[in-house]
This record gives structure tokens, sequence and C-alpha cells, in this order.
């Protein structure tokens, strides 16, 4: 059954299968949110709740900054500034944990134009059991704004590098970096915030030659009244990355964050896929992310 997985995500599954002997094991390459579930990586429309891993936004979800905690660093040049950090109880990419089943440290900076172009970069430790050693760094590049009243796009480039990869990796001459362009549209329905978004990595040595399409849709309410918002992620890989064994499946994501100050907030997400549930890996379960924004 491990065999119908293509490329990365075989040697990812593989290894977790084994688990139970070695105590260590490893899985990563997948998966959110500012897309999806998550993200430490803050987006504007996008998601990323999942402050990475909550409920694991879908693409790093193109760590499109948040503007309300931006800080100006080119008086009139337009430029803007801002960062964030997070702890996660594990790192979930796409329903699929790249920390073993264990915390994670992530942060990030972003650096955005006042035309909306923007330029950031991403990092995570992982697992460190696969090829893919024990941090990943995401680099993008993209243009986000206003295309229409109450409608946003986002477009860009994510590169996702693995710098630490292991011994293994290198013997076998093994590449585990890809790259992955991604889009997104933003709008509100009543009360709720939707976000419609797609990313494609093309067919490269490091996905096995194979191709990955990603399609997901977020949605966030805040409570009235309260620092509670709610949020909630649906889904759909087809191809290299897929957990079910026909070669695609969908993941989704429920979860509610408290912004305990404007900087600080705690959020709580359950997460799950389709495909076989192996522990630390792709089973469901609910996790939290502490997160900070300056």
């Amino acid at each position: 059954m491990l065999t119908s997985f293509r490329g990365p995500a075989a040697v990812l599954f593989a290894s977790c299968a084994f688990m139970a002997v070695p105590a260590h094991a490893a899985d990563e390459p997948a998966v959110g949110i500012d897309g999806g579930d998550e993200v430490a990586v803050t987006a504007p429309s996008t998601l990323v709740d999942d402050a990475t891993v909550a409920i694991a936004p879908a693409v790093r979800e193109a760590a499109v900054p948040a503007q309300d905690t931006a800080n100006s660093v080119g008086g009139e040049s337009g430029f803007e500034l801002s960062g964030n950090v997070a702890l996660v109880s594990d790192y979930r990419f796409r329903g699929v944990s790249f920390s073993d089943g264990d915390p994670a440290l992530q942060g990030g900076i972003d650096l955005v134009h006042s035309s909306g172009f923007y330029l950031g970069t991403w990092g995570s430790t992982i697992s460190g059991g696969t090829p893919y050693g024990e941090l990943e760094l995401d680099l993008y590049g993209g243009w986000s704004g206003d295309v229409a009243e109450g409608v946003t796009f986002d477009v860009g480039l994510l590169y996702y590098v693995y710098p630490t990869e292991n011994e293994l990796a290198n013997l076998v001459g093994a590449d585990t970096d890809y790259f992955e362009p991604y889009a997104s549209i933003g709008t509100t329905l009543g009360p709720v915030g939707a976000t419609l978004g797609v990313a494609y990595a093309w067919d490269q040595a490091s996905l096995g030659d194979e191709d990955n399409l990603f399609i997901y849709t977020d949605f966030e309410l805040g409570i009235p009244n309260t620092p509670i918002t709610l949020t909630a992620h649906l889904g759909y890989t087809d191809g290299v990355f897929a957990t079910d064994t026909d070669g695609d499946s969908f993941d989704w994501g429920l979860g509610a964050k408290w912004a305990i100050t404007d900087s600080l907030s705690l959020g709580v997400n359950y997460v799950d896929t389709e495909g076989p549930a192996v522990e630390d890996f792709t089973d469901a379960g609910f996790f939290v992310t502490l997160g900070y924004s300056m």
C-alpha cells in the first residue's frame, strides 16, 4: 500500500510507518495558513491560522504579512517590515505532521511595499529523521492587493528549502528543495471572511518528477464583542503529496483563536486528513499555537 505514494510522500509515509521501531523518525515535505491550517506565517486574507500548523495552511499561505503589525522601515519609501514567531504543539501542513508529533518553533519576516509587492521568509523546525534534515525555510515573493471593492487578490512564488538535509540526502544526491506558485482571492460573505486559493508544484526532481495540485478554501468569523475568532479549512490535494493511496485526498480543520493582546494570540485547532491514520504523522488531533507578531 505504501508503494502507491509517490516521491517524497512515499519517503515520509514510510519513515513514519516504522516509527515504532526507532524512537526517532521523521516526516516532511509536505502543509498553511495565512493559508490554510494555519501559520506562524501571517497572511492577510489568506489563511494561516495555522500559524502554520493550526489549520495548516495551505500554502504557507503566502505569508503576506499582517498590515496592522507592520513597522515602517523606509520613511516615505512605502516599505513596511513585520515579523512573527510561534510555538506550536505539532507542525501540521495540509494535515500532515512535519515535526513527528512534537512541538516546533517557527518564525518569519516580511517586507511589503505600498504597491502591494512583498518578499518574505518563514522557517520552522522539523523532525529531522528524513533526508530533509531539521529545518524548513520558505522563501517567497508576490503581489497582494484589492482588485475590486471588498475583493483582494494574492499571487506569488514559494520556494521550499531544507538547508540541513542529512547525510542520506547527500549520499544519494537527493534534491529536497522545490518551487510552488500560488494564488488566492479573498472577500467577505456577510460577517464571514472567505478565501479560495490554489497552489501548483510542477514536475521537479525533488518531487520524484511528479507534480502536485492543492486547492483550498478558508473561512473565519469573529465573535462580536469578544477577542475570539473561529476558523474553518478545507483542502484538496491531487499529486505527490496526497495522503490517500489513490493519489488525491482532502484535509480539513476547525479552530478558534484568542487575541490575548494586539500582538499575542493563542489558537486551538482540530486537523484531519484522508488516508491511513499514522500516529504522529497523518492522524487527526487537536493542536495548539501560541503566536506573537511584531
